[in-house]
């Protein structure tokens, strides 16, 4: 379970995130849209502090802190307890897939490396690319690096996966091969947080929409209500522009 209460982001006058309240259940797709500069992309970063969110609470599994009070182990226990796909990918560049899916199995869970490269091998085959296990990321397509970062996430078999416009940086022949596997991911139950500008993968694959606009959720719903019956006008007139 994920518990949000009074999530508030600040970057020097300019409030980000204005007392988000937010919860999600165990295996629950939801999907955040929104017009840029809203504040979806720093809600993901906040709810693992990589922003530090100025005030609020946040609860993910076991582990509960208080913006203004958390220390650095509790910062790390709350980032423990997620995953993260990034829109540039984030991959290190001097390690090859096996080795970027398998540095956080070593670093953070305490692995052997023995054992982080074989579960890293189980997910290469699983995302298609047993065949790239020792190349690094310069010799990857866009669309592969992808699929590694979201190979890295799922390796992580946190608490939620936070996911971040997964196809935004990618070459347009890439992105259905991305949105397939994120499909795949999803229909196993991983709960998940999705910042997406692709109206018919949030439709495909969310549980519940939410809309946000200047640092608030305005409105949220199952997605054939979201997308065909939208209620605040805020709402209506972002989805004409993108529909």
């Amino acid at each position: 379970m994920i518990s949000v209460r009074g999530l508030i982001k600040r970057f020097g006058a300019n409030t980000v995130l204005d007392g988000i309240d937010l919860d999600i259940g165990p295996g629950e797709r939801v999907a955040i849209i929104g017009p840029s500069g809203t504040g979806k992309s720093t809600l993901l970063r906040s709810l693992n502090f990589l922003e530090k969110p100025d005030e609020g609470q946040i609860t993910i599994g076991s582990v509960a802190v208080d913006a203004k009070t958390a220390t650095p182990a509790e910062q790390r226990a709350l980032r423990r307890q997620t995953s993260f796909v990034f829109q540039n990918y984030a991959l290190f560049a001097n390690k090859t897939a096996r080795d970027n899916i398998a540095e956080g199995l070593v670093t953070v869970r305490g692995w052997s490396r023995a054992k982080a490269h074989q579960r890293a091998d189980e997910i290469l085959a699983t995302i298609g690319l047993s065949e790239k296990a020792h190349s690094y990321p310069a010799a990857l397509s866009g669309g592969q690096q992808q699929r590694v970062g979201i190979g890295r996430a799922m390796a992580a078999d946190a608490e939620i996966m936070l996911i971040d416009e997964p196809t935004s940086a990618l070459d347009p022949e890439w992105v259905d091969e991305v949105l397939q596997l994120l499909k795949r991911v999803a229909d196993a139950r991983q709960t998940m947080l999705i910042v997406t500008h692709e109206m018919q993968f949030a439709r495909d694959i969310a549980d519940r929409v939410l809309f946000m606009d200047g640092g608030r959720i305005v409105e949220e719903g199952p997605p054939d209500v979201m997308f065909t019956a939208p209620k605040d006008p805020r709402t209506r007139a972002f989805l004409r522009k993108v529909l």
